[in-house]
């Protein structure tokens, strides 16, 4: 990936900016509508005649090498689209939206505290996206039924996390590809027992062991967003990365965009860890006996490869109790995670409830 020079990044941006993607009809701003996978007028509803590249076989989604970027941390040329950046001064997040159309909320935290953010640094821009396929009647659905499972919930949770404020955001993730060799060396335990009924006693005769194994990790995920409260992402995974195609404006257009806020040196550090720890589980289901210790992984990595990918989710943000809350669906294949507060006056009740279940038990 050739490091342009800031004069040559500032003259791509004019040359690959497109215009915004008018209505024929009426002129308004055309969005990427996830039902009919077209861009679409909010307005008068007319698809616009934009043709979107679609993904076929020939389809190349580029892999970058890891070791070489990092040696250089090139920047890249931008949204091909005029974009404004915002960043929240509650959760940080930085935000970016169609030229023209910034919130007054974040999206993330519903903080009003939003403030004009210029990039640092020129900064990597996504190169692949998935393109959002749940639509939001039905992102609404699966927030509805995911609420009403919440049983433990207070009962003014419904009324107070509204689905009317579902949004659909793109996320910012790296992945990253490598292929692993690892040797590994432990001690093997066997279990043996002596005695018998209650002198019966275990022991484990310990033995040294040794093996190897290759392992090719691809699209390794690291989501590279602030705005998501820790582990909701992990629980609406996996992204479909197979299904990535070519980064295109018009897929994000009328959405917002989150600007990766992990950048490619802390991404990458997070994937060793997970590798490493992938690697370790791996090794340690190969150590022979019914029990092992001492286990040392010594891995090396080849063909260290990554790439920048927006990947959508529809986001409900709410405050209760003045604690901030998020459901999470997943955009492409609408699997659904969230947070909610508890209700101690139920839980108070299941208890009693529990014990008055007891005593009339043992009373009998």
């Amino acid at each position: 990936m050739e490091e342009p020079s800031s004069e040559r990044a500032a003259g791509d941006v004019v040359a690959n900016a497109r215009e915004k993607f008018a209505c024929p009809a009426c002129g308004a701003d055309a969005n990427w509508n996830p039902t009919k996978q077209a861009l679409v007028c909010p307005f008068c509803g007319v698809e616009s005649p934009f043709q979107l590249p679609e993904r076929t076989a020939g389809t190349v989604v580029v892999e970058h090498d890891l070791v070489a970027a990092l040696n250089r941390l090139p920047g890249e040329q931008g949204w091909k689209a005029e974009k404004t950046s915002v960043r929240c001064q509650s959760c940080r997040a930085v935000s970016v939206f169609d030229a023209g159309k910034v919130g007054r909320t974040c999206e993330f935290c519903g903080s009003a505290q939003l403030l004009p953010y210029e990039e640092p640094e020129p900064a990597f821009s996504p190169e692949s996206l998935l393109p959002l396929k749940v639509s939001e009647s039905n992102a609404r659905d699966l927030i509805r039924r995911w609420y009403g499972r919440q049983w433990f919930a207070p009962n003014a949770l419904g009324r107070r996390a509204l689905t009317d404020t579902v949004k659909a955001i793109y996320l910012p993730f790296w992945t990253f590809d490598a292929e692993a060799y690892a040797r590994w060396t432990a001690e093997s335990g066997t279990y043996y027992y002596t005695g018998s009924g209650k002198s019966r006693q275990r022991h484990v005769n310990w033995r040294p062991a040794a093996g190897e194994l290759s392992h090719v990790f691809d699209d390794e995920l690291v989501c590279a967003s602030t705005g998501i409260h820790s582990g909701r992402i992990r629980a609406v995974e996996p992204f479909p990365t197979k299904e990535l195609i070519p980064y295109d404006p018009g897929y994000v257009a009328g959405w917002v965009v989150e600007r990766y806020q992990l950048d490619l040196r802390q991404a990458a550090a997070e994937a060793f860890e997970q590798m490493q720890a992938t690697l370790r589980s791996l090794c340690a289901r190969q150590v022979p006996g019914d029990t092992h210790r001492n286990l040392q992984v010594d891995a090396t990595f080849s063909r260290q490869q990554f790439k920048h990918i927006l990947a959508p989710v529809w986001l409900v943000s709410y405050v209760y109790h003045a604690r901030s809350y998020q459901v999470l669906v997943n955009g492409v294949t609408g699997q659904i995670a969230g947070e909610r507060p508890w209700s101690w006056i139920k839980i108070t009740l299941l208890v009693l409830a529990i014990l008055i279940v007891l005593y009339v038990v043992n009373s009998n």
